[in-house]
């Protein structure tokens, strides 16, 4: 995730203007020193990943969190929310839950769907905070009302089961539809579920075979286990389900 979270910020950042090659690593790190020392939180933001990950510099997860204090003392909510991910993980930081909430929490405030998310996460297992699945799902919430599909499949499963909320199966299906428009493959695999049984939706095995398809094609393993049982069951895939 963290790998991931760099690579997406750096690649985000457009080549500077006039600019007739494409920058190298040690040149884009050099442009965002230059910014981050006239404080330009932003560079700051982009020096530390910069440092954590080793991009154009020498690794050096001291140097990272030295920027990213910067930024945040600035208020960039992208720094807060890394910040978070690193206490979180003990990375650059001695491990700290209630650290890694504090730093999601001001993210989530500046209304960071991942922070608002991960916040969620941290109320609904005890993580750095008391449990507290009302305060869950309200960060769960407003994350998925900024689209964060992540949040979009938490609140289906807690429909689905009735978990902190009063059951209601036709809502969960609502979230996985906004989850899997998405891509989340553990969301249209939980649709294929709602569609073979019947839970909040017609039964329809032929959609069944569809979602289970997609789910396996977007590398969640066991939607193809479930393909297979609904092949033995119905066989509905080859007639229907493509």
């Amino acid at each position: 995730m963290r790998k991931m979270l760099m690579i997406a910020c750096l690649l985000s950042l457009a080549t500077m203007c006039g600019c007739n090659k494409v920058p190298t690593p040690e040149m884009e790190t050099e442009q965002w020193r230059k910014a981050a020392e006239q404080g330009d939180a932003k560079a700051m933001c982009n020096l530390a990943l910069s440092y954590f990950g080793g991009y154009g510099v020498a690794q050096d997860k001291a140097e990272a969190v030295k920027w990213c204090r910067k930024a945040v003392e600035q208020g960039n909510v992208t720094a807060q929310f890394i910040l978070g991910v690193w206490y979180d993980n003990g990375d650059g930081v001695a491990e700290d839950k209630a650290e890694a909430v504090k730093w999601w929490r001001k993210a989530a405030e500046q209304e960071c769907p991942s922070a608002q998310y991960n916040l969620g996460r941290c109320y609904a297992s005890g993580f750095g905070v008391k449990e507290d699945m009302a305060e869950a799902l309200k960060w769960w919430r407003k994350a998925a009302e900024h689209g964060d599909a992540k949040a979009q499949y938490r609140l289906g499963l807690c429909y689905a089961s009735g978990n902190g909320v009063t059951q209601d199966k036709t809502e969960a299906v609502k979230w996985y539809l906004k989850a899997t428009e998405q891509g989340d493959a553990e969301a249209v695999y939980k649709l294929g579920q709602c569609f073979d049984n019947g839970e909040g939706v017609t039964q329809d095995k032929a959609a069944a075979a569809k979602c289970y398809r997609m789910a396996a094609e977007w590398g969640f393993e066991p939607a193809e286990e479930a393909l297979k049982e609904l092949e033995q069951r119905g066989g509905l895939i080859n007639k229907e389900g493509k």
